[in-house]
C-alpha cells in the first residue's frame, strides 16, 4: 500500500508498536506496575466518592452512591451501604439491601434480617429478595415466617428467595403454599413455592442450582435430568404428592402447571 494512503493515526500506532518493541523489559515492567498502582488509586478515590455521597444526607447522592456500590461489586464497598439500611428514607433502605449482598454470606444476611421487619412494605420486599442473592442458610427461618404471616409482595419475594438458598428445611413450608386454594390472585405464589421447591431439590442432588431458561418451561420429556451427587431424603415425599396434585388440576392457572411441571419428580428425580 503506498505511504500517502496510509492515515496519521495508523502511522502512530505503527510506531507505538514498534517502540514496544524496542523496549527493554524493565521497561516494561514499570510500565505494567504504574498502570496497576493507578488503577488502585483510582480505585480508592471511587471508594472515598462514594463514602461521601452514601453520608451526605441527601437521597439522591445516597441512591447514587448505591448503584456505584453495586457496580463495584465487593465486600469493601458493600460495607458502605451498611448504614444507609437505617436512613429515614425507605427507598433508600430498600436500595441498600441489594447493595449489601456481596458481604460474606452470614454476614450479608445479619444485616439484611432486621428488614424483614421493617414498618414499610416494599423495604420487606426488597430484603427478602437480597436475602436470596445473599444464600445464607441462616435466614431460612426468617424467610419462612415472612412466607407465613406476611404481605402478599413479601411473601412472595421470600419463596423465590427460598429457592436460591435451597435449604431442604424450607420445603414444608413451601408445599403448605400449595396446599392454598387456586385463584388469580395467587398465581405467582404458586409458581414461585414450586420453582423453590425444584431449585432445592436440584441443589440436594447436584450441589447447584440452574437458572431460569426457556428450556425449563418445556415439556417434560424433552428435559434432561441433572446429573444426580447425592439422593435426596425423604423430606420431599409431601411435595412430590402435592406437585402431581396441582399438575393435574385442571382448576390451575396454565402458567401454574407450567412451573410445576419445571418441578415434576421425573425431571428433578424426586420420589
Amino acid at each position: 500500500m503506498p505511504a500517502r494512503l496510509v492515515s496519521g493515526n495508523a502511522w502512530a500506532s505503527a510506531a507505538s508498536i514498534a517502540s514496544l518493541k524496542l523496549r527493554p523489559i524493565p521497561f516494561l515492567l514499570a510500565t505494567v506496575i504504574s498502570l496497576f498502582l493507578g488503577s488502585a488509586f483510582t480505585a480508592a478515590q471511587d471508594l472515598d466518592s462514594i463514602r461521601r455521597n452514601a453520608s451526605s444526607g441527601n437521597t439522591e447522592l445516597e441512591r447514587r452512591a448505591i448503584v456505584d456500590i453495586r457496580n463495584l461489586r465487593n465486600a469493601e464497598a458493600s460495607r458502605i451501604a451498611l448504614p444507609l439500611l437505617r436512613d429515614k428514607d425507605p427507598i433508600v433502605r430498600a436500595s441498600a439491601a441489594g447493595a449489601v449482598v456481596y458481604l460474606p454470606a452470614d454476614e450479608a444476611a445479619a444485616t439484611l434480617m432486621p428488614l424483614l421487619g421493617d414498618k414499610d412494605e416494599f423495604v420487606r420486599q426488597e430484603a427478602a429478595y437480597a436475602l436470596g442473592d445473599a444464600g445464607s442458610t441462616a435466614a431460612v427461618g426468617a424467610l419462612v415466617r415472612a412466607v407465613q404471616k406476611d404481605a402478599a409482595p413479601v411473601r412472595n419475594a421470600s419463596l423465590v428467595a427460598l429457592g436460591k438458598i435451597g435449604d431442604p428445611s424450607a420445603i414444608k413450608a413451601l408445599t403448605d403454599v400449595l396446599r392454598k386454594k387456586p385463584n388469580e390472585d395467587n398465581e405467582f405464589m404458586f409458581r414461585a413455592a414450586a420453582r423453590s421447591i425444584g431449585q432445592i431439590a436440584e441443589f440436594q442432588r447436584t450441589g447447584r442450582v440452574s437458572s431460569t431458561t426457556p428450556k425449563n418451561y418445556l415439556p417434560t420429556k424433552y428435559k434432561e435430568p441433572a446429573p444426580v451427587t447425592s439422593p435426596l431424603g425423604n423430606v420431599f415425599q409431601d411435595a412430590v404428592t402435592m406437585l402431581i396434585s396441582i399438575l393435574q388440576n385442571s382448576k390451575q392457572a396454565d402458567d401454574s402447571r407450567r412451573c410445576h411441571d419445571t418441578a415434576h419428580p421425573d425431571t428433578l428425580g424426586i420420589g
